[in-house]
């Protein structure tokens, strides 16, 4: 295993080497940077740990640099930062800690390398190389990380109920990593998560919430929130998640295990997108299968309408959760929304009306839920998988035909309200909404095209059934 560094990074290195050996601190590279090179994986954040003051190591590295960069010092931790080109550098004097039960903010006392070796939350992210003349780029191993890396393992340096009982968070950043670097978690590692579940309680929704999103950013999310699931964590941080597992059997009809299926459809989905809102979207997209769940004698089971009652459980949800209240949780809530849409345009003799109304409702974001509605294709039948692929392909040519015709997909009404105030001589009221909504429909359902002068003289004809006549020029 080679530890692979840019020719910038060496340069780097050595002026800390030359800083350090100034100052007469033993200093390290640590952690996710070293893991990430020996796994020739790009990482932007360095780590350096000194035997001293990480502050006057930081001060001291700053002034040999060009251009000097942005030194950012805090005191209150002992560590600063330095952001030079397109690393983030940081310093820390090693340390070891210790923690009461209650939190996971440690007591903090100056130590060695070992200390801090001891206080890191896996093995391969103990490795340390040193930076020092005796032994310069040396990988400092004690807890046989680089064995680990070569196993694709995660596993606790010390006792993982001390590990996890300490700092609870480490379960969550445990199943993160197993999910961003496809590596399993250690047997003994993985069972003591979920005996340590309830410490999690103790971690805020915030941090909780930023280890859940680098889980659904990594190539394959199902690894993450498949451990979640069978630790227990996932129950206590995501409950209505962890409420689509199983599957039920009344009179020899089964449904399909919509846990599992939701996992199916974020992989499809990861395949095809970085965007991070349209992965949450396919997270959400049945969360609220479990209570619209009936079972009917003569058609089995059935979720009805649990796509409407979906998008009215995501904000509730997204607060609970401490995402965003925002256009984001808008625009998941939309797809949650919608996702059953497309698939009721495959059938025959649909009108250009309904195909019109989705892109009306979808907006812009029409490319996203036809991406949501292919990923959410999980038949173990090819020729069914086929068969909807190729619907889908139809629905989205309507879809092309139509926006290119009738231009709806960001629609500004054709004639506005101050348009009709204007016009009949009226302000603000019923009347004029009344116009407005009749002139949406009638362009909806192809009465009129979507242009201002067919609209206008809808406009004029639907005010004389309601009594209006245009004012005096």
């Amino acid at each position: 295993m080679v530890f692979n560094i840019k020719p910038y990074e060496r340069k780097i290195f050595e002026l800390i080497k030359e800083s350090a050996e100034e100052l007469g601190f033993p200093t390290y590279v640590v952690g996710g940077y070293v893991r990430d090179r020996l796994l020739a994986r790009e990482s932007k954040d360095m780590d350096i740990v000194c035997v001293g003051s990480g502050i006057e190591l930081a001060q001291q590295l700053s002034s040999k640099l060009r251009p000097i960069p942005r030194l950012t010092v805090f005191k209150r931790f002992g560590t600063a930062m330095i952001k030079h080109k397109d690393l983030e550098i940081e310093f820390v004097g090693a340390r070891k800690e210790s923690y009461s039960h209650n939190s996971r903010k440690p007591a903090v006392e100056n130590g060695n390398l070992e200390d801090d070796q001891n206080r890191r939350d896996f093995t391969i992210n103990a490795l340390a190389v040193s930076l020092n003349e005796e032994n310069f780029g040396e990988v400092i191993d004690p807890f046989n990380g680089l064995h680990h890396l070569e196993l694709k393992m995660i596993k606790t340096p010390l006792d993982p109920g001390k590990t996890f009982s300490d700092d609870p968070l480490r379960m969550m950043r445990g199943i993160r990593f197993a999910s961003q670097l496809g590596f399993v978690i250690e047997p003994v590692t993985l069972d003591a998560i979920s005996k340590y579940k309830n410490r999690i309680n103790i971690i805020s929704k915030e941090r909780i919430i930023t280890e859940m999103t680098k889980i659904l950013e990594s190539d394959k999310p199902s690894i993450g929130f498949d451990h979640l699931f069978k630790t227990g964590l996932l129950e206590i941080v995501f409950p209505e998640m962890a409420a689509l597992y199983g599957v039920e059997i009344r009179g020899g009809k089964a449904h399909k295990d919509n846990f599992y299926h939701t996992l199916e459809v974020v992989d499809n989905i990861c395949r095809h997108t970085d965007n991070i809102w349209l992965r949450w979207a396919a997270i959400f997209h049945d969360i609220a299968k479990p209570p619209t769940k009936r079972f009917n004698k003569t058609t089995g089971w059935t979720f009805h309408g649990h796509e409407a009652l979906g998008a009215i459980m995501v904000p509730k949800i997204f607060k609970r959760l401490k995402l965003p209240l925002d256009a984001k949780m808008k625009y998941v809530q939309k797809l949650v929304r919608l996702h059953l849409r497309p698939i009721s345009l495959t059938k025959e003799n649909i009108t250009d009306s309904a195909i019109r109304r989705l892109l009306f409702e979808a907006g812009e974001d029409i490319d996203d839920l036809m991406t949501l509605c292919r990923a959410d294709i999980t038949s173990k039948n090819k020729n069914k998988v086929k068969r909807y692929l190729e619907n889908y392909n139809i629905v989205q040519e309507n879809i092309i035909k139509i926006e290119e015709k009738d231009r709806l997909r960001n629609w500004e009404p054709p004639v506005t309200g101050e348009h009709i105030m204007k016009t009949f001589g009226i302000g603000p009221c019923r009347e004029v909404g009344t116009i407005k909504v009749a002139i949406r429909e009638a362009i909806l359902d192809g009465v009129i095209a979507n242009e201002f002068d067919e609209a206008h003289a809808f406009m004029i004809k639907k005010a004389g059934e309601i009594n209006l006549t245009p004012k005096a020029q």
